[in-house]
């Protein structure tokens, strides 16, 4: 079965960890987004990311996951003008 650009992302941009809190469903679309832009990927509308992560199991209000890669340091340097 191929995977689908959702199960990519979550391959590529995120990692599981029980240890830290839960990254919130807005820091997990706009990390979302900016793997698209990375990846030339128009993202889809927040709606339709959020019903594709829950459909995948991630639990939204408390998806205990981190940021992982290219896409983490864009959305970081997107959301935080000053550090770059």
């Amino acid at each position: 079965m191929a995977l689908s650009h959702f199960d990519i992302f979550l391959l590529e941009a995120t990692v599981p960890d029980e240890t830290h809190g839960p990254l919130g469903p807005d820091c997990l679309y706009g990390l979302y987004t900016s793997w698209c832009l990375l990846h030339k990927i128009k993202p889809v509308a927040d709606i339709v990311f959020r019903s594709a992560m829950e459909h995948r199991g991630i639990n939204l209000k408390s998806a205990h996951r981190r940021m992982a890669g290219p896409a983490a340091t864009d959305y970081i340097l997107q959301s935080y003008p000053a550090l770059g």
